[in-house]
């Protein structure tokens, strides 16, 4: 068999020695004993770019430079050191509170080195743990890219450090086990993923340990990008920390190693373990809606989730070994020769990005291609090297101590992965969409009905009032009929009998012309009777036809109620069809919401291709800062081409309906409101129809009003663009926004808001009518609070408020006004300016510069000066300051002060 061997596999005749493990924490010193200026933290904020590769030396704003953290752990004496070596002294003394190593040269000279953190043989693998990787994790949980790598020489505790499972013991928990624990600990389930690949660099042969017949695998380089991956390596996701375990035994039992005179089990590849995780920004609020019912409601937010992806990467290296030593041969001396060429490749690479070399041989070994990201690349690094106190192996020692000097000096710059998950947003949307149409289905055919219903009943009560008036009519005419005729027949019944009685008094006559003349008076009296029962019968046919005619007026009124309950049912048949048109628009703006959708996606691609060329020049803010970026290189390649997405959006929606959104209940709605109200603001075209619409009043009220930290950093960003324009600086002044920005500034603690108040504050420092008032509201003292963040961005925006005030009052002065000590130094500015005027950062130093110069140039200001330490920073600026205009400023104003020039005559300097 040969001389390599599966760990933890075929049975070798020797079980592997425990041996104690070594650490890592950030803050590094070089070996001269000067400290090493430590790293910047990484921020929380959003940074969007791509990855960075090995040996770049670009630098943009999306990125935080954080240097290599290096640590030295000391591994204990072993049973065999303790005999060969009882006589003799460890050949390393450490001093773990001055973090600094000294390493013999003989008993009465040794040389000292500072590490970033420096543990002792009895440190334990939870401290080793806390200051070496746990900072890496914590970066990789919030987006970044993290390596932890182990270096040293054969046997010294490298993979004790890295890989120790911790099964009989759980104190020793190697980095990868605890790594996995927080990370475990800190995602969620149901939102984000870890995916983990375990693999060995042997022989310069990738090969995957999780499937030992998988061999030989590519690298593969994004080439947009430049990360670096192994996509034929077998992936799995992990769930629980158990089936962590259970992958790491399994990666271990197929990893080479051998029996060397260094160590019983030496190994004899490098292994690399990739844990991929993917975290949802938003974490719960990016879950669908619960289905309730309430599906009527629009769109809430276009807005897609944010996925953060980080990738943590623990190296363990084999060890470096001297043939002589090890006692290589056949197969396991090929096997050394490999290691020790490809350890000599990363200590080249590491040799010339310390030396800021032009070129980086990354491409010399495997190794080197795999850690790119790690060495000069875009993640955060933490570096063990392991050394062992026996002084027969100094020279090992010396090489593994200078290896990790020359790593120190290595810097990286740190960005955040992360991207919009558009596909949650597609499946969000159609969902929501089929809701809204389901809704309005429902809500049509309920509509409907009723007015089916409606229809219906009034139909049948115009038939149910015809019918009755028309029975009654009938009733009616048929009783005035029946009474009719039977009168008329009495009438002729009576007539005829006066007939018969006139006839027969006429045959009677000639007899009886002698009766009595009462005969006549009888018969002229029944006559008169007849004559007034006819009378009666007409006025009582009069009435009746009377009636009648009331009757028919009766029947035209109800058929005139019926032409109006028809007029009513076209009414409701009209609102119908309104409705059906209603339903029409409501289609055409969920084709509209579609569409909208479709350019989102696509202004989201754009945005990733140019978003390393954007204009940072003016504040702006999350997806719509990257939008209005897109639309100013479009109108820089196209000149008067086509219109950007915002100006679109702006034409179609119209700037009133995006105001009124400001006011909506919904967060996430006012939230994109405020954001394309911030980009509009950008424009000094649309900020007189925003402020003239009312849009500075509804910023203010969300300044004031609002908790959410996004909606007060968005509304301040759109403020200090519309504080660009001079003529909207007093409206902001007289609607109380020093006020609001001044209380932002003191309750907020993200430098990313404190940068837009800073930004606002700073633009309004530059009117000279506003300078009392300003400083009487406050606006001073917050600009000169907020240097409590630190942040460089925030303290730029501070140094150029500063320098805009100092040059309003210095203008002021020229033009002969009276003016007394400046308020900038009333207020306590002067020592913070001191203390910056050479500050590292070009934009804060050079604004300083700018305002000790306008400072200056007032005679009343010139005691406080020289009494707090300007004259000296006034003289440094005259002589080495690398512009030309603001060295010749600063040499005018030290000669044309009397006071300056009498305190120069008498420190004896020459300006």
């Amino acid at each position: 068999m040969a001389s390599g061997a599966y760990r933890n596999g075929v049975a070798k005749g020797s079980m592997k020695v425990e041996r104690s493990a070594v650490a890592v924490n950030p803050s590094a010193k070089s070996s001269s004993g000067v400290k090493v200026k430590p790293a910047p933290s990484l921020t929380s904020g959003v940074r969007r770019s791509t990855t960075g590769l090995l040996g770049g030396s670009g630098k943009d704003d999306a990125s935080v430079s954080g240097r290599v953290r290096v640590a030295v752990r000391l591994r204990p004496r072993n049973a065999e050191e303790m005999v060969a070596d009882a006589d003799f002294a460890d050949c390393v003394e450490l001093q773990p509170e001055l973090k600094r190593l000294k390493l013999r040269k003989n008993n009465w000279d040794s040389d000292t080195f500072e590490f970033d953190e420096v543990l002792t043989e009895f440190a334990s693998q939870k401290r080793v743990y806390e200051v070496v990787a746990k900072p890496v994790v914590e970066s990789v949980l919030d987006g970044y890219n993290g390596t932890v790598m182990a270096y040293g020489q054969t046997g010294t505790g490298k993979t004790f450090t890295l890989g120790r499972l911790g099964e009989e013991d759980t104190a020793d928990r190697g980095i990868m086990v605890r790594s996995m624990e927080d990370i475990l600990a800190d995602v969620s389930p149901e939102s984000d993923s870890v995916f983990v690949s375990y693999s060995q660099l042997y022989m310069e042969s990738i090969q995957d340990l999780l499937d030992p017949t998988n061999d030989n695998i590519s690298i593969v380089e994004d080439p947009k990008t430049g990360d670096v991956s192994v996509p034929g390596a077998t992936l799995v996701e992990i769930r629980d920390q158990q089936s962590f375990v259970e992958l790491l035994r399994l990666g271990e039992a197929h990893r080479f190693a051998a029996n060397t005179k260094l160590n019983t089990e030496s190994s004899r590849s490098h292994a690399i373990l990739m844990v991929h995780v993917k975290r949802s920004v938003r974490g719960k609020e990016e879950l669908l809606s619960s289905e309730n019912g309430n599906g009527s409601h629009m769109v809430k937010s276009f807005r897609p989730p944010l996925v953060r992806k980080g990738k943590l990467v623990v190296v363990d290296l084999a060890g470096s070994e001297r043939i002589d030593k090890s006692g290589s041969e056949g197969h396991t001396l090929e096997e050394a020769k490999s290691i020790n060429l490809s350890l000599s490749a990363l200590g080249k690479c590491i040799n010339a990005l310390a030396e800021n070399s032009p070129h980086v041989p990354v491409r010399d070994s495997k190794l080197t291609r795999l850690l790119r990201d790690s060495f000069g690349g875009t993640a955060r690094t933490s570096l063990v090297v392991t050394i062992g106190p026996s002084p027969r192996h100094r020279g090992e020692t010396t090489s593994t101590i200078m290896f990790g000097q020359r790593a120190m000096k290595v810097e990286n710059m740190v960005k955040i992965k992360e991207e919009f998950d558009y596909k949650s947003l597609a499946r969000k949307l159609d969902i929501q969409l089929d809701k809204l149409i389901a809704e309005n289905e429902r809500q049509q055919k309920t509509f409907q009905d009723q007015i089916n219903r409606i229809a219906s009943d009034a139909q049948n009560q115009i038939s149910e009032a015809e019918r009755n008036y028309s029975d009654a009519l009938e009733n009616e005419r048929l009783q005035y009929e029946r009474d009719y005729k039977e009168t008329i027949k009495r009438l002729e019944v009576q007539w005829a009998t006066n007939q018969r009685k006139r006839d027969d008094d006429k045959l009677i006559e000639p007899k009886k012309e002698c009766l009595d003349m009462g005969l006549g008076t009888s018969s002229s009296e029944q006559i008169a009777e007849l004559k007034q029962s006819l009378q009666k019968e007409i006025s009582l046919r009069q009435a009746a036809e009377e009636q009648i005619t009331t009757l028919r007026g009766e029947v035209v009124q109800w058929r005139r109620a019926e032409a109006v309950a028809n007029t009513e049912v076209i009414k409701l048949r009209k609102k119908l069809e309104d409705e059906e048109k209603q339903k029409v628009k409501l289609e055409e703006e969920i084709t509209i919401l579609g569409s909208q959708l479709l350019r989102l996606s696509f202004e989201a691609d754009e945005t990733r291709r140019s978003l390393d060329r954007g204009d940072s020049g003016k504040i702006l803010t999350g997806l719509d800062s990257l939008m209005s970026q897109v639309r100013h290189l479009q109108l820089k390649d196209s000149g008067n081409g086509q219109k950007a997405s915002i100006a679109k959006l702006f034409e179609q929606v119209g700037l009133q309906k995006i105001l009124s959104l400001l006011e909506s209940e919904d967060a996430e709605v006012r939230i994109h409101a405020v954001k394309v109200v911030a980009n509009l603001a950008a424009e000094e075209a649309n900020q007189e129809k925003i402020v003239e619409a009312g849009g500075l009043t509804s910023l203010l009220m969300l300044l004031r009003g609002s908790e959410d930290e996004m909606i007060r950093r968005v509304a301040a960003g759109a403020i200090a663009n519309l504080a660009m324009n001079e003529s909207n600086q007093e409206l902001i002044m007289g609607e109380g926004g020093i006020s609001l920005l001044s209380m932002t500034a003191a309750d907020a603690e993200d430098p990313q808001t404190l940068r837009m108040v800073a930004g606002a504050i700073a633009n309004l420092c530059g009117n000279d009518k506003l300078q009392t008032k300003l400083r009487g509201e406050g606006g001073i003292k917050a600009l000169l609070g907020m240097v409590r963040c630190g942040h460089p961005d925030v303290l730029a925006q501070v140094a150029r408020g500063i320098a805009n005030f100092a040059k309003c009052e210095s203008r002021a002065s020229s033009q002969g006004s009276k003016l007394g000590r400046s308020l900038l130094i009333d207020d306590g500015a002067l020592p913070w300016i001191v203390q910056n005027a050479n500050n590292e950062a070009s934009p804060i130093r050079r604004h300083i510069e700018l305002a000790l110069c306008h400072l200056a140039q007032h005679e009343v200001n010139a005691k406080d000066m020289i009494s707090g330490g300007a004259l000296w920073e006034l003289v440094r600026i005259s002589r080495d300051c690398s512009r030309e205009d603001i060295r010749t400023l600063a040499h005018r104003t030290l000669i044309s002060s009397p006071t300056f020039q009498a305190e120069l005559r008498r420190l004896r300097i020459e300006c």
